[in-house]
């Protein structure tokens, strides 16, 4: 199994049960080794009182293109720590796209940096998660083979 095949059958496998993204319209629109590419279409039902996307699913979209980027090995990953720093906010009736992209991991500790835009391509938040990996795979497979 080469690494993108496992990256695709890890990101297809969590999709299946991860009900949180699939509820939310969440699409994954990329998936490799370390990375991920997601989208979110923001509905009326996820407006604040200022009319702009709530900074909660912004952040829920950021985790869930994480949790697809640091599970791409096969190994089962959780999240360690995570923040988030909004630059410009979510506008109503858009598309919002997370991208994830591994900085380091070494052992069971894994660094992953999201940026979070808006259709325009303006850049709405940036987040990064520490990652830890635990025991279990996604999918049997054999240890050590690549």
């Amino acid at each position: 199994m080469t690494p993108q095949d496992r990256a695709e059958r890890s990101a297809r496998e969590m999709l299946h049960g991860d009900t949180a993204s699939q509820s939310l319209g969440m699409t994954i629109t990329e998936i490799a080794p370390g990375c991920a590419t997601l989208t979110m279409p923001v509905t009326d039902a996820m407006l604040n009182g200022h009319g702009i996307c709530h900074g909660g699913y912004i952040f829920t979209l950021a985790d869930s293109a994480f949790a697809f980027a640091c599970n791409t090995y096969n190994q089962r990953t959780v999240a360690q720590q995570n923040q988030i720093t909004y630059l410009a906010p979510g506008p109503p009736n858009d598309t919002l796209t997370a991208r994830a992209v591994e900085v380091s991991r070494t052992g069971r500790s894994g660094i992953y940096d999201v940026t979070v835009t808006a259709s325009d391509g303006t850049t709405l938040a940036l987040f990064r998660g520490l990652s830890r990996t635990i025991k279990g795979q996604i999918f049997p497979e054999e240890e050590g083979t690549t």
